[in-house]
C-alpha cells in the first residue's frame, strides 16, 4: 500500500534522538495506529509498549531484536516484528524511511 486514505495526521512530530529519528502519527479510523518517519544514519535503541511491525521503505540497517545474539540486516522493502514491552536496536547505516504499525 503507497498511501493511506480517511486518515487523521496528528500536526506534531515525534522527534527522538535530538532529530536523529523523525516521525509523524497516522490514526485509523478503526482505532488503530502508525507512524511514518525517517532514520538518519546512527545508532538509537527503542522501547516499546505494544507489538511493532516495522516496514523499511528506503534505506539499510542492522537489527538487534529482543532475544537475538547476532544482527539482522535490513534493507528497504523488508520488515521485521517486535514484541510488545521489549527494546530493539537499530544501528541505521543510510538515512531510511519507515513506516511503524503498532499492533494491540
Amino acid at each position: 500500500m503507497s498511501e493511506f486514505k480517511n486518515v487523521t495526521v496528528v500536526k506534531k512530530a515525534n522527534v527522538y534522538f535530538n532529530g536523529g529519528v523523525v516521525s509523524r502519527t497516522v490514526l485509523f479510523p478503526d482505532g488503530t495506529k502508525k507512524t511514518l518517519g525517517i532514520m538518519q544514519p546512527g545508532e538509537y535503541e527503542f522501547s516499546t509498549g505494544d507489538k511493532e511491525i516495522m516496514e523499511i521503505l528506503s534505506g539499510d540497517m542492522d537489527v538487534m531484536l529482543p532475544g537475538a545474539t547476532s544482527w539482522q540486516k535490513v534493507t528497504g522493502g523488508q520488515s521485521f516484528d517486535v514484541p510488545a514491552n521489549s527494546k530493539f536496536t537499530m544501528k541505521v547505516k543510510t538515512l531510511s524511511d519507515y513506516c511503524c504499525s503498532f499492533v494491540k
